[in-house]
């Protein structure tokens, strides 16, 4: 064991698909850590075997018990404990926070060992803007709270990234390209594996696509930002308008359309008034 890592809490980003991605520094530390907590211990172990760390394994997740947390601070004062996730780096869409946040408000030690990240991975394959970029996570899996949340990022001017599973990835891409208009976008799979596969289209396409052969595997999308206000035709407004209003008050459909097409919300909901809302 490494006698050299001083006390506190490690934050190890471990590969996403490659065992060989583990840098040397990530495989010292698993090595030197008196304790590992992993999110699932059996895809834990091929790691700590491939990093020959015989650290023992504890399991961590963001709904332990605060018990659990404490038993963690205390050891945190005196031993190296390290924290990963199934794959890539804790706390990106993983478990992790409230533990880093309750060892920086005891005064405690918080290290980060950085590596894979498949959100990242994703944008450097995707061919689209990275200047500025949100990473949202996945999406939710019921309709109606994914079009909402959907619409909150409609006027983000960054690419969007998500996390998604194959089962799911053609219901959210219909969302997206329903929300969103037809933007760039990118279907990133498997990255670092065997069958790595990045797909390039606008939304309509990639929705066709998945439609009916959802694919295996770990999923990122990414789409490229919305494009320049004002693009939108009187037609093309009325038409969204039209059906946002069916089923949406006069103002909220008029922030979501003028959101999804680029367009000022004063034009949107002046045209929204004419063609009969009554505010």
């Amino acid at each position: 064991m490494n006698e050299t890592l001083e006390p506190g809490l490690y934050i190890v980003a471990t590969p996403i698909g490659n065992l060989s991605d583990l840098s040397p520094r990530a495989a010292e530390t698993l090595r030197g850590v008196s304790l590992v907590l992993a999110e699932d211990k059996r895809v834990s172990a091929k790691l700590l075997a491939h990093a020959e760390s015989k650290a023992p394994m504890q399991a961590y997740h963001d709904h332990s018990d605060e018990r659990l947390r404490d038993s963690i601070l205390a050891r945190l004062g005196t031993q190296a404990v390290a924290l990963i996730s199934d794959a890539g780096t804790p706390l990106i869409s993983d478990p992790g926070y409230k533990l880093v946040r309750a060892a920086r408000a005891a005064g405690l030690a918080v290290h980060t060992i950085p590596g894979p990240c498949a959100a990242i991975a994703a944008l450097t394959l995707a061919g689209l803007p990275t200047d500025r970029f949100l990473f949202a996570g996945f999406l939710p899996a019921k309709a109606k709270a994914r079009a909402d949340a959907i619409a909150e990022l409609a006027s983000i001017r960054a690419s969007l990234v998500f996390y998604e599973s194959g089962p799911r990835l053609a219901d959210s891409l219909a969302a997206l390209r329903d929300r969103l208009a037809n933007r760039d976008a990118a279907v990133i799979r498997e990255i670092s594996k065997l069958h790595e596969e990045t797909v390039t289209g606008s939304l309509a396409e990639l929705a066709q696509r998945y439609a009916d052969a959802p694919p295996k595997g770990e999923i990122v999308i990414v789409l490229g930002p919305p494009g320049e206000a004002e693009t939108a035709s009187d037609e093309e407004l009325d038409s969204a308008l039209a059906v946002a209003m069916a089923s949406m008050s006069v103002s909220r459909a008029a922030a979501e359309v003028a959101a999804r097409l680029g367009v000022p919300r004063k034009r949107a909901y002046a045209r929204a008034l004419e063609l009969g809302g009554g505010g």
